[in-house]
């Protein structure tokens, strides 16, 4: 692995193919946070109890996620949570498998059991609502493996170190120079409620999350996130 990781490119590779998603993972984990090792992910025995106890087989994608990268927190609870193979659970409907949950319980995100003989199946999301029964597992990405590049370049911005910050009252303006500045990546639109205006953008050494006034950011070097601190105007977290 060199420094010549290409993010944009990674993520293109990373959005069609399961073997390409981790491939994505382990550079981008290399570069801009701390390398995969051995031990940072559950064991072969783990997933065989959680199978068992929930009387089904996880996903091909699924297990392979959490066997190379299940304990590390750093890239999966910063601010959600990806739940341990041990708490794992079949939603109260018994219609998915849940093994993420948003950090204040707003929503949930499993595979729907119907789905779970795929390699790598769609994930859906299921929101939090005052209306238990308007309450529908909703389409959230096309695969679980991409899921789980979203999630660690997500979790990667919370991180409690001094190479993230968080953009909390913007000017005005800061829409216009990110977009003049930064270059959106390819993502797919988030389509649950909440999720919309959620959009990436990559600038120099900087990894950025606009989501309609809050941004939370996450910089290689502290000169990158001087830098994009100085770019854009507002009130910084940390700065």
């Amino acid at each position: 692995m060199t420094q010549t990781f290409d993010v944009r490119q990674g993520l293109e590779h990373a959005r069609a193919d399961r073997e390409a998603a981790w491939r994505f993972v382990r550079d981008f984990t290399h570069v801009w946070v701390e390398p995969l090792n051995d031990g940072d992910g559950f064991t072969e025995e783990d997933l065989a109890r959680a199978e068992e106890r929930l009387g089904a087989s996880l996903p091909t994608a699924l297990a392979e996620m959490y066997r190379l990268l299940g304990r590390r927190q750093d890239l999966t609870s910063n601010h959600d949570r990806l739940l341990h193979p041990d708490q794992l659970y079949i939603d109260s409907r018994s219609e998915a498998l849940v093994f993420r949950e948003e950090n204040q319980g707003a929503c949930s995100w499993g595979v729907l059991l119907k789905d779970l003989d795929q390699a790598d199946p769609p994930i859906h999301v299921l929101l939090d609502l005052a209306d238990r029964q308007a309450q529908r597992w909703e389409p959230w990405m096309e695969r679980l493996s991409w899921m789980a590049v979203e999630m660690v370049l997500a979790e990667s911005l919370h991180a409690p170190q001094h190479l993230s910050d968080f953009l909390y009252e913007p000017d005005p303006e800061y829409t216009r120079i990110l977009e003049e500045s930064c270059e959106q990546l390819s993502f797919p639109t988030y389509p649950a409620r909440g999720f919309e205006g959620t959009r990436w953008f990559l600038g120099a050494d900087v990894l950025l999350r606009d989501e309609e006034g809050y941004v939370p950011v996450r910089a290689r070097t502290e000169e990158a996130l001087e830098a994009v601190r100085a770019l854009l105007p507002g009130d910084w977290l940390n700065g």
